[in-house]
Order: C-alpha cells, then sequence, then structure tokens
C-alpha cells in the first residue's frame, strides 16, 4: 500500500468543488420581515395618531407612506452571498462583489459601526458588516478560504492581522453558541 498523493489544481485552474457552492446570509430574511414590521408599525401609528386628531387626509396618508417606505430602506440589510471564490453584496440600491482568493487589502473602519474594507485586485470594493460574518460561519469559512489563496500567492498585503482577529471572534461565538445549545453554560 503506497502513499496516496493529491494534486492540486493549480491556481488559474477550474474553481474547486467547494468553492462552487453558494452560502448565503442565513438571518437575511429574518432582518427583512423586522424591517417590514417597523415599517408596517410606523405607518399604522402615524396613521392612528392623525385618525385620532381629526387631522387625517389623503395627502397626509400618503406622506406618512413614503416615510415608512424609507424607514424600511434604511432598516434593510444588504444580502449577503458567497460562491466561486467571490463575495456579493446586495443592498436595495447598490451592489459589491469582490474576488476572495485575489484580496489585496483587508482592513476595519473605525467608526460608531465598524465596517470590514475588502479590496481586491481589480480594484473592486466590498463594505461589510463584521457581525454578518459573526452570525454565518459558512460565510466567513468562504471568505478565509479565499484569503488564504491571496495570502498564498501573495496578492494580500495588507490585512492578515485583522482576518486573524476576526476569526478569533468567530470562534469564540461558535464555541458560545454550541455551549449554549448544549446547556453547558
Amino acid at each position: 500500500m503506497g502513499r496516496r498523493s493529491e494534486k492540486r489544481a493549480p491556481v488559474d485552474g477550474p474553481p474547486r468543488a467547494d468553492a462552487l457552492r453558494r452560502v448565503e446570509d442565513r438571518y437575511w430574511a429574518q432582518e427583512v420581515r423586522s424591517a417590514v414590521f417597523c415599517g408596517v408599525l410606523l405607518f399604522g401609528a402615524l396613521v392612528l395618531l392623525d385618525w385620532g386628531l381629526l387631522r387625517l387626509t389623503v395627502v397626509r396618508a400618503g406622506w406618512w407612506a413614503a416615510l415608512a417606505v424609507l424607514l424600511l430602506i434604511i432598516l434593510t440589510p444588504p444580502r449577503v452571498s458567497a460562491a466561486n471564490g467571490g463575495l456579493d453584496s446586495r443592498g436595495l440600491v447598490t451592489h459589491s462583489w469582490v474576488r476572495t482568493d485575489r484580496l489585496v487589502t483587508v482592513r476595519v473602519s473605525q467608526g460608531v459601526s465598524p465596517r470590514l474594507i475588502l479590496t481586491d485586485t481589480s480594484g473592486a470594493r466590498l463594505i461589510l458588516d463584521p457581525r454578518c460574518l459573526v452570525a454565518n460561519p459558512l460565510l466567513w469559512h468562504q471568505l478565509d478560504q479565499g484569503a488564504r489563496q491571496s495570502a498564498e500567492q501573495g496578492t494580500l498585503r495588507c490585512g492578515i492581522p485583522v482576518l486573524e482577529q476576526l476569526g478569533r471572534r468567530i470562534d469564540v461565538e461558535m464555541c458560545r453558541g454550541i455551549l449554549r445549545n448544549s446547556a453547558l453554560e
């Protein structure tokens, strides 16, 4: 019985079978339902208030509906998915896509709500909430796998510590979830 050697596909060769699998944010639909609920609740409260004060008109109801739609647009999160060595983010008015296997920089923006900023070799840029990756370990796995390829190829020049820190955070959250679900915490 001889040793088995695994042949690796070249970097520019056909994509691997695990890279073909499409992974999506599993909580996106729930967050959209919450956004719709908030919009409907705001519209209902404003119409009831106006009706109770005897000031409700068709024009005012139209303004309240427009305000509720604006709230819905603001609260609707982008739909994040990963497939074929890329990470995709689709908002209501925006669309961004980067190749994770050709990343150049990964950094975290400083501010009230930190954002992960990914840039690939073609100049494409994707801004992502790190909480999405924490809540979706399969998305994180796709990003991590592509970032490792980028590091091996030498294209990832800036951001390896950021990814390592995010990886540790995701590992801690996964362990907490496992302990919580098994009632050991």
